[in-house]
């Protein structure tokens, strides 16, 4: 484990729900409206978390199948629960090492988890090679760089203001390639073609600072896993200076924006 993602947490795959999946749904149905696929294809759903994107498939774009693969044992738990029907299946699998047969689907998806993948290029190869030529590769990401995810620029910049050495553990310094172009050149390099991208933007308003503060509690993910992990004094001033600088409504509501980058692209014609 490295020293910046020794607060990644991915064991808790209700909690993870409460604190990105919300997000993640409103981002996942903009990703299937701009892709616009036919209906009744063989789905592949790399890194299908609690099944945010599953249920947005399901719900969008009858797919004929769909195959949900996850490292974490607790999210394919949670996607289990959270999604009922006959034409999922969910697998506890590496997305560097996809046991699927060449050629074995229509398209492959994936939604935020490149990022957290060790050898992305690996992945996005392995994603190349289980898709028949011709197919699609999609996946989207957080515009960390960008700022796209206000949430989260708001809680490390006040843990930064309380401790200097935080930003190291902040997303957009360990994902700088989260950007349109390196995210572009990502697939190119994975030997991926026809490549296109797109912003995926949505509001995301907490009903109230505990909505917005609580899930980070819950230790499931980077920046919660960072926050747990404080002594409570630490944890407690971290509290109340996002407290004092959230753009808090009169009705005490938060709103802020959520952005992501989307990726699509098809896979050779020949296979090589």
């Amino acid at each position: 484990m490295s020293d910046t993602s020794r607060h990644d947490a991915w064991n808790a795959g209700d909690s993870y729900d409460i604190y990105m999946g919300r997000w993640s749904r409103q981002i996942a149905t903009k990703f299937l409206d701009w892709l616009d696929l036919p209906k009744l294809l063989r789905w592949l759903e790399v890194g299908c978390g609690t099944g945010a994107l599953t249920e947005s498939i399901l719900s969008q774009c009858e797919p004929s199948s769909l195959l949900g693969i996850e490292q974490s044992q607790a999210f394919v738990a949670t996607a289990r629960a959270n999604v009922v029907d006959d034409r999922v299946e969910f697998q506890v699998g590496d997305a560097q090492r996809l046991g699927l047969p060449d050629h074995s689907v229509d398209l492959v998806v994936s939604a935020l988890v490149l990022n957290f993948i060790p050898d992305k290029e690996k992945a996005l190869r392995e994603m190349r090679r289980v898709c028949r030529p011709g197919g699609t590769v999609a996946f989207y990401v957080w515009d960390y760089p960008g700022g796209g995810l206000e949430l989260l620029s708001t809680f490390w910049q006040a843990a930064i203001s309380l401790n200097p050495e935080a930003a190291d553990l902040a997303e957009d310094k360990r994902f700088p390639y989260c950007t349109r172009e390196g995210l572009k050149n990502l697939a190119s390099a994975a030997g991926l073609l026809e490549i296109e991208s797109t912003p995926l933007e949505a509001p995301a308003v907490f009903k109230s600072f505990d909505d917005f503060w609580i899930p980070f509690t819950l230790g499931a993910g980077p920046a919660p896993g960072f926050c747990v992990n404080l002594e409570p004094e630490a944890r407690e001033q971290l509290r109340d200076t996002l407290l004092r600088r959230l753009p808090i409504l009169d009705d005490g509501s938060i709103p802020m924006k959520i952005r992501a980058w989307g990726i699509r692209a098809a896979t050779p014609q020949k296979s090589y």
